[in-house]
């Protein structure tokens, strides 16, 4: 596609049409296909985060983030973790996001370490954390936090192989194992 598309017509969409991309200024964006490591380690930081969090907070994979309606622009982080009041309420918007979770796979590096996390950012989310993946198993976990006043993310700390944390919520999680 050449034209922008507008949010009504993005809806208009079947979720196959939608599977594997983004849209960026109006404009769809393919993703990189995802392999069988990079599904594992978002599907275990999902289960762990949903496992952890307050009955309020739900986490899931495989859904789209809208992050402005002009230009439409979403993203479909790797884990979210969400109101689950709104778990049936489309689309998904920054206010009821807690925290985003990227893993960083060959074809997203530039994506997910730089454009995504300003977007995040922008858009208010509180926390972003940033996978990264190594063929050893010892994973890096980058986290970030919301500073409110500027829109910007403040470092956080940076996790190898087990992931403990206080925000925003306690989690502790094995990423050695994947």
């Amino acid at each position: 596609m050449r034209e922008r598309i507008t949010a009504e017509e993005y809806e208009s969409w079947s979720a196959e049409r939608c599977t594997g991309i983004e849209i960026v200024d109006g404009m769809v964006v393919a993703g990189p296909g995802a392999s069988k490591r990079h599904n594992r380690l978002a599907r275990i930081l999902a289960n762990a985060l949903d496992a952890a969090a307050a009955p309020e907070w739900n986490a899931d994979t495989g859904f789209d983030v809208r992050l402005q309606d002009v230009p439409l622009t979403n993203r479909r982080p790797d884990v979210v973790v969400y109101r689950a009041d709104t778990i049936d309420i489309t689309p998904t918007r920054p206010e009821h996001v807690l925290l985003v979770a990227e893993v960083v796979s060959p074809g997203s590096v530039t994506t997910d370490r730089i454009v995504k996390v300003d977007q995040y950012a922008k858009a208010g989310i509180g926390f972003y954390w940033r996978i990264e993946q190594a063929a050893t198993g010892v994973h890096l976990v980058y986290t970030y936090v919301l500073d409110p006043a500027t829109k910007t993310y403040r470092d956080g700390d940076v996790f190898t192989g087990v992931l403990k944390v206080v925000a925003p919520f306690p989690v502790e999680i094995d990423l050695g194992q994947v």
